[in-house]
């Protein structure tokens, strides 16, 4: 199949990633065209493989997972990043994120909600579980916060409309195009295009800058 997931697993737990392995390939519409055992194979193997995805462990020898996200992303933007790890407070998530990683599981996920992600993130989308959304967006409020005092009015390219704003809420909470679209009632498409709308406003790459520029807007 041409239209498959090209996916390149990352971790240093030889259990963990012949397991996933396993289960990934169950799946028809991905292939797993690499694994690694560190970071700098990982970055290796993007460039020799030009995958759609790396899941992406946190902890690893020689390089870790938040260096190699930024690493594979100022050379290959193209390629997605979906890193894994064991806690949800693990401070090394919101580093990855800044890294340029599209959101994070924990390793103990349930197989369709993997494959969801994979999914989601390999069509350019972020992955943040709603339960954790407004921890990221805390922990990047706390991270921002030196510049606070000299913070000045948010400057759009060009206004939001009542429908972007509302699009951007949702987005901002974790929310894929087609949970946006069961929300508002609209089309997956409609929802698409609304975002592509709003990025391009706000001047931001990705839905977790965009979500920051809600905060700051006060829409959230």
């Amino acid at each position: 199949m041409s239209d498959r997931i090209r996916i390149v697993l990352a971790d240093d737990q030889s259990l963990f990633l012949e397991g996933l392995r396993t289960l990934l390939s169950l799946d028809e519409s991905l292939e797993i065209v690499g694994d690694c055992a560190n970071g700098q194979e990982a970055l290796e193997a993007c460039r020799r493989l030009k995958p759609s995805i790396v899941l992406m462990d946190l902890n690893m020898p020689i390089m870790d997972g938040v260096a190699a996200t930024k690493a594979i992303k100022q050379e290959l933007p193209e390629v997605n990043v979906l890193t894994l790890t064991t806690f949800d407070d693990d401070e090394r998530v919101f580093e990855a994120l800044k890294a340029g990683a599209s959101g994070y599981l924990l390793k103990d996920t349930p197989s369709k909600q993997l494959v969801d992600a994979i999914r989601t993130v390999s069509a350019g989308e972020s992955f943040l579980q709603p339960s954790i959304a407004s921890k990221v967006l805390a922990e990047f409020s706390r991270m921002s916060a030196p510049a606070a005092t000299e913070k000045k009015a948010v400057k759009l390219l060009e206004p939001l409309s009542v429908r972007e704003e509302e699009v951007l809420v949702w987005l901002s909470r974790g929310c894929s195009n087609k949970e946006i679209a069961g929300h508002l009632s609209l089309a997956e498409g409609t929802v698409k295009n609304h975002v592509s709308n709003v990025l391009g406003k706000l001047g931001v790459l990705d839905r977790t800058q965009a979500a920051l520029m809600a905060r700051d807007l006060g829409l959230i």
